[in-house]
């Protein structure tokens, strides 16, 4: 689907996991849950991701990071994430973590990395019991040649989203409508007027039953001229 026209491409894997070809050929991943997902195309699972230059991880969940450990001890490849979710996967043996906080900035691989905030919760169940991993997480990348694309991760809507729209001024915002867990279509609508973005791209939906919003009905909520995008898994935006 042609809506980036910059070189760059995103393919859909499922639920929240996104693979991103930047314009200058880094390769990005993020929320890694693909071997163990019911959705990732059997193509991306194992080795079918191919090599990987950056993670990036909104909170610990495991729709979200079942696969993060093995996904970053195959490739080596940089994960970056929240403090705490950063110390435990040290502690699972990752060695090529970069453990930030909201509001930071990183340069990697020719990329900018804005962590935001977001509104959720973060945890991985150890012995039946959830162990605390930081706060939930969003964020800004800005590619190689300027492009922003806004990941919000997992969010109920917030107000700041009005301010990560005025300092960063995302060109595409990925944006979860499931409902259940995060935003569903109308407060996804909102956050849409919030950020001041014309495109969006719909997550975090159709996985389970329980993720009853679409971007169907995102579609009938959004002003006239926002354009919403939906894929199916292994589907791509470019």
């Amino acid at each position: 689907m042609a809506v980036l026209g910059n070189g760059a491409r995103l393919t859909w894997l499922g639920h929240s996991t996104w693979l991103l070809d930047t314009p200058g050929g880094a390769r990005v991943l993020f929320d890694p849950w693909t071997d163990s997902s019911p959705v990732c195309p059997a193509a991306y699972k194992g080795d079918g991701l191919g090599p990987l230059d950056l993670i990036l991880v909104t909170h610990g969940h495991a729709d979200h990071t079942g696969d993060l450990v093995s996904v970053a001890r195959r490739t080596g490849a940089q994960v970056v994430c929240i403090f705490e979710l950063g110390a435990w996967l040290q502690s699972q043996g990752v060695g090529n973590v970069t453990a930030m906080n909201k509001g930071g900035t990183i340069e990697v691989h020719g990329l900018a990395v804005t962590m935001t905030h977001a509104v959720h919760s973060s945890s991985v169940v150890v012995d039946d019991r959830p162990l605390y991993l930081g706060e939930p997480a969003g964020f800004v990348l800005r590619l190689e040649d300027g492009y922003r694309i806004y990941q919000a991760g997992d969010t109920a809507l917030f107000g700041d989203m009005a301010l990560i729209g005025e300092l960063y001024r995302p060109d595409l915002a990925l944006l979860p409508v499931g409902d259940y867990y995060t935003m569903g279509p109308r407060e996804a609508a909102k956050a849409v007027e919030l950020l001041g973005v014309s495109r969006v791209v719909c997550q975090h939906f159709g996985t389970f039953a329980v993720l009853t919003g679409t971007p169907e009905a995102l579609r009938e909520l959004v002003a006239p001229g926002v354009e919403v995008i939906a894929v199916e898994p292994g589907g791509q935006v470019s």
